[in-house]
Parts: structure tokens; sequence; C-alpha cells
């Protein structure tokens, strides 16, 4: 029998990026024969510790130097860089082993984004990562995204049980890292109001006074600074919708197959990081025909034309319809 290669995938964040790149790590185990190890950052660990395909997760702080010593050690035939930044090309220098990585279309969003120039390619980044494991054969397996729960995680009992939830309920994402691609508590007040379901709100620590002050103008059940990361996911699992910005929820919202509205801000699903899944679960909600847009490929923290008319004016009656129906089904 053929030794199974050893290989080092290398993302070291964040939330949704993380999720991403679980297709590449499902397809060398199944498919490249490998014993797949994970390099990321400590603080991100609970998203890919209970993925069975990933023999080893190596964490870090803060710096490559933590790991280099044990990483040596495996003895790793290959490395899949899915970052490609400073420190993975730390890593892939000090272990010196063969390399890939995927294209990230630096050249291509700089001329979107600053000159509006679009050569982007219409291809998801899921599969720009599965195009660094070419070397291998890798083929895309159509199965999506994965996202696992540890097998000492809550079931949705407990859940139910601590919120009092309703059979039929949605999950509103109300976090993003930067304010341009947060959907506005305005929006998201007027978004509950007309969809007439119970709502939970998700998010973290940071987004508390945000969800405190939704939670004064209307009736929801407000999750936020309150959960960890594979709470918010369970209760995402079983609602009947997911709504969230461009953001780590709208990630693993695909892996678990919900419904997906997602609102985008300043960025856009050209990019290649929209839902990653079947074309009838997920509904683009984005205002289209605007010179500005996108102004960034990652964020800012305020709109730099002070309007911000990518989120203002979005349309509230055709976002609500798209909700009711993912509900209807």
């Amino acid at each position: 029998m053929e030794e199974k290669k050893k290989i080092l995938i290398i993302r070291f964040s964040s939330i949704g990026d993380i999720v991403l790149t679980t297709p590449v790590v499902r397809a060398l185990f199944k498919q490249g024969n490998a014993e797949v190890h994970f390099l990321t950052k400590k603080s991100f660990l609970p998203i890919i510790s209970a993925n069975p395909y990933i023999s080893k997760v190596h964490t870090i702080d803060s710096h490559v130097k933590e790991v280099i010593t044990s990483l040596k050690n495996v003895g790793f035939d290959y490395i899949i860089d899915l970052h490609k930044n400073i420190r993975s090309f730390q890593v892939i220098k000090a272990l010196k082993v063969s390399s890939k990585s995927f294209s990230k279309l630096n050249v291509e969003k700089w001329l979107k984004v600053h000159l509006k120039i679009d050569l982007l390619p219409d291809k998801h980044i899921v599969d720009r990562y599965l195009d660094a494991g070419a070397f291998l054969s890798l083929q895309k397996d159509n199965e999506g995204l994965d996202y696992f729960f540890a097998n000492d995680a809550h079931p949705f009992s407990y859940y139910k049980n601590k919120y009092e939830l309703p059979d039929t309920y949605l999950c509103i994402a109300i976090g993003a890292a930067h304010f341009t691609k947060r959907i506005p508590n305005e929006l998201l007040v007027n978004i509950i109001k007309e969809v007439r379901q119970k709502v939970v709100l998700l998010g973290g620590p940071l987004e508390s006074k945000d969800a405190d002050w939704i939670s004064r103008e209307v009736e929801v059940i407000n999750t936020v600074g309150k959960e960890s990361i594979a709470g918010s996911a369970r209760l995402i699992e079983n609602a009947k919708v997911l709504v969230t910005p461009d953001t780590g929820m709208m990630h693993i919202g695909a892996a678990l197959q919900v419904p997906i509205v997602s609102i985008w801000g300043n960025t856009i699903p050209g990019f290649g990081m929209y839902p990653y899944m079947n074309e009838d679960k997920y509904q683009i909600a984005e205002v289209e025909g605007l010179s500005c847009r996108p102004c960034s490929k990652i964020g800012h923290a305020q709109c730099p034309k002070g309007h911000f008319k990518c989120m203002k004016s979005q349309n509230l009656q055709a976002i609500v319809e798209q909700i009711q129906t993912f509900i209807e089904k």
C-alpha cells in the first residue's frame, strides 16, 4: 500500500477563510491519500479542530517560530499555502519542502477597486484553493464546505431550551470585521419588523452595544457576546434562514446548508467569496450601479464617501420577500 503523503495546509485566519479551505482538506484526505496537517492561529483552533480529515492542527499565538521545530519533526512532503503572506513564506523557507499556493488576484482586485476595470475571473476562491492542489490531481467533489461540531458540543436542544426557541426562527449575523461590510442597525430593525418571525441575533462581544440598541427597538432573542462560534453555528444550523453580511458566519451557514440572504456593502461577490453552495440556497442583496463600489477588497472603518449608499440604499422589500420565500419552502 502506498505510504500516505504528509501535507501541511497553511491558513492563519480568519473564520470564513478557514471554513473555505475545507474542500481542499477533504479532497486531500479522500483523493490524495494524504495525512493532512493544518497550521493556523490559536484563536481559530475551534473552527477546524473537529475536522475528521485533519490528523493534527498546529497553532501559533503570534510568530511562526513557535512551531517551526515541531513542524520540521513531522517531515512533510508538501505544503499547500492558502494564506500566501510573509508568515507562510517563513514557514515554507524554514521547512525547505515543495510548496504550492493559490492566486490571490491582487492585481485584478486593485484594478477593480481603484480603476473599476474588471478582469476578475468568474471563479470562487474555493476553486482557486483547489487549483493549488492540482499537482496532486485534486478534483472538485461538489460536496460544498464542511463545518464539524466537537464531540462535547452542546446539542441543539440545549439552545432551544436556553432561549425558548420556536420551531421556526431566523438568524441574523450583525457583526463583520469592517464597518463598511456591516448591515446598518436601522436596516436590520426594519427587516425584523417586516418579516414578523422570531429572530435570533448573532455576534461577538464587540457587537454587544449594537445588539442592545436593536433589542430596544424590536423584540429579538439576543445571543450577541453570549455564545461561542460553535454555539452560534448550532443556532444557525437549525434556523430557517440566515441573514448575514459578507462575513465568516455566512460561510458557516453555507457549510451547514442553511438558506442564506447575504447583504453586501463595499465588497462584491465578484471577488469570489460569495456563499459556496447551490444557487437556489442563497440570495445576494447588493446595490448595483454605484460608481464607488467596490471601494476596498476588504473594508473600511467608515464609508470613504460619507454616504454609505452601498448599505443604506438596499432594497428592503426585496430582502424581506426573499427571506419569506426561504421560510415558506
